[in-house]
């Protein structure tokens, strides 16, 4: 299937960039999707679809959460010739006690991975629990840039995953057909608190970065006080609720299991995120 692109939406976020970069440095032809990329993609407009799966026969799927889009997008693949998937999915899928979910947002993601077993090709499915990017690029960047990061999340730890281990596994399922099938849950190679998080982040910036523990009351009281709706303000509060109950702590072998190595360190992310310029001095 060389010959032909690889199709990868969500080709700017922060799995999507790597595995777009992983595929072109081993020479492949890489379409990369997106609202605002090279080829323009959009989950709510069915017109991008047809453009972006034209003579695939692979593609990463980067689902837009809360809504049920992946299942009629894989029939359209089908019906194109794709003959292998790749699903962004997420941990505790399977676990009803992992978080809330007020929005309605894993059923969605159930449906997606339903969707996809249920194709008829070849699927693997990538279930990574919270980046270590998103104290560079995402959630908590801002806050760790201004030097304190203000959760209510406690004492909880999370075994949080490199997004270069993601985009790792995902390359590999995208070109082996030996990942046909498997579902990985990926993580990092331990637990750490936010505490440690800071530490370590504090450490090989030099810079002293505080982490102060809020009860959900006054997250969602300074949310408010900053403009959130209260809707809005729970719903973040809700979404930290795995890292303060300690229901994402646990070691996934998916990153060992489909390339045959540990997975990176919080401090080795740490580390190559400072060396690169992803945290001012």
């Amino acid at each position: 299937m060389s010959e032909h692109p690889i199709l990868v939406t969500g080709a700017t976020g922060k799995s999507g960039r790597r595995v777009v970069s992983r595929l072109r440095a081993e020479g492949l032809p890489v379409r990369a999707a997106s609202r605002n990329g090279e080829h323009h993609f959009e989950w709510t407009s069915r017109r991008t679809w047809d453009s972006a799966l034209e003579s695939v026969r692979s593609v990463y799927i980067v689902q837009l959460d809360g809504t049920k889009l992946v299942r009629p997008f894989v029939e359209r693949a089908v019906r194109h010739g794709v003959q292998r998937i790749v699903l962004a999915s997420g941990r505790g899928i399977d676990d009803p006690g992992y978080a809330k979910d007020v929005g309605g947002v894993l059923e969605g993601i159930r449906d997606s991975e339903a969707a996809v077993r249920e194709s008829g090709v070849e699927w693997t499915i990538s279930r990574p629990g919270w980046f270590a990017q998103n104290f560079s690029e995402g959630f908590f960047a801002d806050a760790i840039r201004d030097g304190e990061l203000r959760l209510p999340a406690g004492d909880g730890a999370a075994s949080f995953v490199d997004a270069e281990d993601i985009a790792a596994v995902v390359a590999a399922a995208l070109t082996d057909d030996r990942h046909a099938g498997q579902i990985y849950e990926l993580s990092g190679s331990r637990a750490v608190t936010l505490t440690e998080v800071v530490a370590t982040i504090s450490e090989v910036t030099g810079r002293e970065i505080r982490y102060v523990p809020l009860s959900v009351e006054e997250y969602v009281a300074e949310l408010v006080q900053q403009g959130s709706p209260p809707a809005d303000a729970e719903a973040f509060a809700d979404v930290i609720e795995p890292l303060r109950e300690g229901t994402d702590a646990y070691v996934s072998d998916g990153v060992e299991r489909a390339i045959g190595r540990r997975p990176r360190t919080f401090a080795d992310f740490a580390k190559s995120t400072a060396a690169a310029g992803g945290w001012p001095a």
